[in-house]
């Protein structure tokens, strides 16, 4: 079975068996009108800007994940709010296999970079930064041609 492994109860000494599964994140598309979306530069490794998001804790939303990730991270609030597309890369973050729930919505407030964000940045779509962290240059490449497709 892939991804399962065996290991021996200390307690018992009955093999019990362990699995390996994607974590589960999410990434909101931030955008402020007329100015372009939000980026927050990393704070910890993998460094590089990045769309806001983190993981989803348990027993949470995916949407409730994605409005505290946003107010942790740039003081956001969001409107709006609507699931985008998933990405499961296995290769997507470097620290291991994650899958990644994306949302798009409007923020509204003053951002300002917060939690592990080292710093916040508001891109228009045709001027990204080159060090963008995890898969996430193709997640705002699938995003403009969205946009561009409902023209």
């Amino acid at each position: 079975m892939s991804g399962a492994g065996e290991v021996r109860c200390p307690g018992c000494g009955e093999v019990v068996r362990l699995y390996r599964n994607p974590l589960l994140t999410v990434d909101i598309i931030i955008e402020v009108p007329g100015e372009g979306i939000i980026l927050i530069e990393r704070k910890n490794p993998p460094f590089g800007w990045a769309i806001p998001g983190g993981f989803v804790d348990y027993g949470e939303t995916l949407e409730s994940a994605a409005i505290r990730e946003a107010r942790e991270e740039t003081g956001m609030d969001l409107v709006n709010l609507k699931q985008f597309h998933a990405y499961s890369d296995p290769k997507r973050d470097p620290r291991g296999h994650t899958v990644s729930v994306v949302f798009t919505a409007i923020g509204r407030g003053v951002p300002r970079a917060a939690d592990d964000a080292k710093n916040l940045q508001i891109c228009p779509l045709d001027r990204l930064p080159d060090d963008l962290a995890f898969d996430h240059a193709l997640i705002l490449s699938d995003y403009s041609e969205s946009l561009e497709s409902r023209i």
